[in-house]
């Protein structure tokens, strides 16, 4: 006692103690709402960092020294140490679960009443992404359809090892003497009208009306009211995708496509478009919705919308408030059409 009260004294005839070196501090609640007091240490010693890790809070005890490899001590790992998922979590799981781990206190803060009295509340973390959040615009998905094109030339195909060629009489099966697209090209579209083409409008969307007096055409897949719409210049825009909805109206409108060249020659053929039903609401009728991409640097100069004779026998079935109700599939209506701007 004798020898640390000399140390002591004599540390004050040296010059300055050293609280007077941690001058100052601040006070923080603790997640039960207490009061608690930390000095602010200035750059030191580790002696004089470790005193004031002891001040910060009472209850909290120092560390004991740990011996071992110094090269381990200063790089902050431990020989011993098991690095398992507990201690050192996925970081994707770890974000999903808002950065808690198992076992630990969810993130809280504190807030005064009306009264004046500190409070602690917790939180769960929001993990949604801006997508579910609503702050940014998800990706467009492309519609599912069956997609026609002319494909490469399959003649002189060499067959393969055991080939027999009367498998398929054989089997019953009728080998395919022609192509769809092919058949379907050869009755579309040099006639089509050019004189009502309808221009492409960038930047809103614009309305396709298929009524009585537009004009038909003897499609492979049935005569149809159709209409012919200009793609943007190749030049300007070389591929786009397009929003396309066919409001209901007394019956739905069900849309095929098909791209054509400069020279009126179909390039491409969609149809069975698996569109989504959006019912009405107080401001705007419900509508089939699909995406659709064109390509005009690669030929596409003009889309032909048009319906098939089987879309014509079906119908659109859609939940509402008072049961199931179905909404026939008519051979007019009104589309409209808008480019998907990035």
């Amino acid at each position: 006692m004798f020898l640390f009260l000399a140390a002591l004294l004599g540390g004050c005839q040296i010059g300055g103690s050293t609280v007077s070196e941690r001058e100052g501090y601040f006070t923080w609640v603790d997640e039960q709402g207490r009061v608690r007091y930390s000095p602010i240490a200035r750059a030191g010693s580790r002696d004089s960092d470790s005193d004031a890790s002891e001040q910060l809070d009472p209850e909290v005890k120092a560390e004991p020294e740990r011996s071992g490899n110094p090269a381990s001590s200063e790089s902050g790992l431990e020989e011993e140490t098991e690095y398992t998922l507990e201690n050192y979590p996925d970081a994707t799981e770890l974000e999903k679960d808002g950065y808690v781990r198992p076992g630990e206190r969810q993130p809280y803060f504190t807030w005064r009443d009306a009264e004046g009295n500190v409070r602690v509340s917790y939180y769960q973390p929001d993990t949604r992404s801006d997508v579910e959040k609503g702050l940014v615009e998800p990706p467009v998905q492309i519609t599912e359809a069956s997609v026609y094109h002319a494909g490469p030339d399959q003649a002189d195909q060499t067959p393969v090892e055991g080939y027999d060629p009367d498998a398929f009489a054989i089997l019953g099966i009728e080998a395919p003497t022609d192509n769809f697209f092919a058949r379907f090209s050869a009755t579309c579209c040099e006639s089509l009208d050019v004189q009502s083409r309808q221009g492409w409008q960038s930047g809103r969307e614009f309305g396709v009306t298929l009524s009585e007096d537009s004009a038909t055409h003897p499609f492979l897949t049935g005569t149809s009211p159709y209409q012919l719409i200009a793609l943007p210049d190749p030049d300007e825009q070389a591929s786009l995708v397009i929003r396309l909805r066919s409001y209901a109206r007394d019956g739905v409108f069900v849309p095929s496509l098909v791209f054509l060249d400069e020279t009126m020659a179909p390039l491409r053929l969609v149809t069975d478009l698996v569109m989504d039903f959006t019912p009405e609401n107080w401001h705007r009728r419900g509508y089939l919705e699909a995406w659709v991409p064109a390509f005009p640097r690669q030929g596409e100069r003009w889309l032909v919308v048009f319906t098939r004779e089987e879309d014509l026998k079906g119908q659109t079935v859609t939940e509402t408030s008072t049961g199931p109700r179905k909404i026939p599939h008519v051979s007019h209506g009104e589309i409209g059409l808008m480019q998907l701007e990035e």
